[in-house]
Parts: structure tokens; C-alpha cells; sequence
């Protein structure tokens, strides 16, 4: 091996060296997500006075991590993080939102605190919900980062690019993807298993919209696969699941896979 084979490999440690782990990142974004929803930690404030410090430590600490993370992100910093936070109030309020839409539509949940506490959905949804915000401030990398951890702790995987509606509700939730250029509407309930794709991952399609549109009051059982974007979803439809869809469907109509199902009495078995 020659002296230009470890100068790359040099070079690429540099470059990493710059920015901070994503154990530093995440751990930030959690911070946040315990700020605005105190269900998740001990944390005890017990002033507005002390709240307000805590987030502006926050938004320091977000304008030093991309700060840090020169390879990717330029100018002013300061005001990115600021943009941010300014944009938390509205944030929480559509997080209550999917609270709400998960507690009033799973039987199973016992109340909102043991929705924002256990239920894998709002973990997944609050990441992606900062890191979409992020992500149209213009900050690179960093959303990716977020969604990308909690796909690996839930099973969802939800592209922070992706523009999603309030009420937003996941069941269960392990295996959903959705992906970049999906636009989903308001009071939509997504089971496990469900993908919302791309006909395609040729990359000169990269700045094209790729993946479906589901409208307002959609339900989508699990495993149903909806591909490609000019794809649409009509409101107040129901998608069964395992339905592969790839044409748009009207409003309120019922899609549903017809598999065939025979059942063998103990008799019939030989």
C-alpha cells in the first residue's frame, strides 16, 4: 500500500473530525423533544425564567453543532438556529396534534402521557418533525441524522424531507418508509409495514417528486405498498392491507388485496 492510499484515508478522518457524532446530535434533539414534552424525563422546572434559559442553551448548542459541521453547512448559523426555535410553539402544537390523533384512534392507549412516554409512532413522528423543520431552514445533514436514529430505534424510517400534515397517526409503525417527495395530508393513520415509494431510484430523478400523495382522512392497513409520484391517494379512502398501488385512486374509495384462503378441516388433510 502506497503513502496516497493513507493521505485519502487521512484526509476523510479530518473531515469526520469536524463533525459531531451523532450521538451528540441526537442526544440534542432529545433534549428538545423532553423540553416540550417533560412526560419523557425527571427534569423539573420551576420557573417560565428557567424553561426560557434551557432553550436558549439549546439553540446555542444547535448553532455550534453546524458551526462544527463546516463541510456541510454555511452562513449565518445564529440565525438558522434561531429560525428554528422561533418555530418550536407551532411544532408543539402540531406534536399534539399526532398525540391526540394517536390517542383517540388506538383503543389500546390509556392516555396521552403513555402515548408521548411508550408508543414507538410519536417517538418516530417527533424526530421527524424536528428534522423537518430543520431541513426547510436549510440545514443539511443534520435531519438526516435524526430520522435516520429513529428509524433505528422504532423501525420507521421517514425521510425529513417528506411533508407531512398534523394528525398524523402510526400504528405500530415497524417497517413504514416514507420517502423524500411524499406529501401526506391531514388525519392520516398508517399501519406496520406500510411503504410510500418511488416507481423508481434511477438518480436523475433525484430533483423530481417521486413518491405518492395521500390526502386528508386516509387510513392504510399494513403492508401496502404505494409507489411513485404522480400517484395520489383520494381523501377519505381506505387502502387495505397488502394492496400494491401504483395509480392514483378517487376519494373515498376502498382498496383492497383479494387473496385466496383456503382452510383445511383435520379430515380433508390427506
Amino acid at each position: 500500500m502506497n503513502d496516497e492510499f493513507f493521505r485519502q484515508i487521512l484526509n476523510k478522518q479530518q473531515l469526520a473530525e469536524a463533525v459531531p457524532s451523532n450521538k451528540e446530535i441526537t442526544a440534542w434533539a432529545m433534549e428538545v423533544i423532553r423540553l416540550l414534552f417533560p412526560e419523557q424525563s425527571k427534569k423539573v422546572f420551576l420557573s417560565v425564567g428557567q424553561l426560557k434559559d434551557e432553550f436558549a442553551k439549546l439553540e446555542q448548542e444547535l448553532s455550534h453543532i453546524m458551526d462544527a459541521t463546516k463541510a456541510c453547512c454555511e452562513g449565518n448559523n445564529p440565525k438558522r438556529a434561531q429560525n428554528f426555535f422561533n418555530s418550536l410553539p407551532e411544532l408543539y402544537r402540531i406534536l399534539n396534534t399526532d398525540i391526540e390523533a394517536i390517542f383517540n384512534g388506538d383503543p389500546a392507549a390509556r392516555s396521552e402521557f403513555e402515548v408521548i412516554r411508550t408508543y414507538p409512532g410519536f417517538f418516530a413522528i417527533s424526530f421527524y418533525r424536528l428534522a423537518h423543520s430543520l431541513y426547510v431552514n436549510d440545514v443539511p445533514l443534520i435531519p438526516r441524522i435524526l430520522t435516520e436514529y429513529a428509524h433505528s430505534k422504532t423501525g420507521i424510517d421517514i425521510h425529513p424531507a417528506a411533508d407531512i400534515d398534523e394528525y398524523f397517526y402510526i400504528d405500530h409503525g415497524t417497517g413504514i418508509v416514507i420517502g423524500e417527495t411524499t406529501r401526506i395530508g391531514k388525519n392520516v393513520k398508517l399501519y406496520q409495514g406500510v411503504t410510500l415509494g418511488a416507481l423508481s431510484v434511477a438518480k436523475y430523478m433525484a430533483n423530481t417528486k417521486r413518491h405518492p400523495t395521500v390526502e386528508d382522512n386516509v387510513v392504510i392497513y399494513s403492508g401496502a405498498t404505494i409507489l411513485g409520484g404522480e400517484t395520489v391517494v383520494g381523501h377519505d379512502s381506505v387502502i387495505g392491507g397488502n394492496v400494491w398501488l401504483t395509480k392514483s385512486v378517487e376519494p373515498h374509495s376502498r382498496v383492497f388485496h383479494a387473496p385466496t384462503v383456503k382452510v383445511l378441516k383435520k379430515s380433508e388433510e390427506n
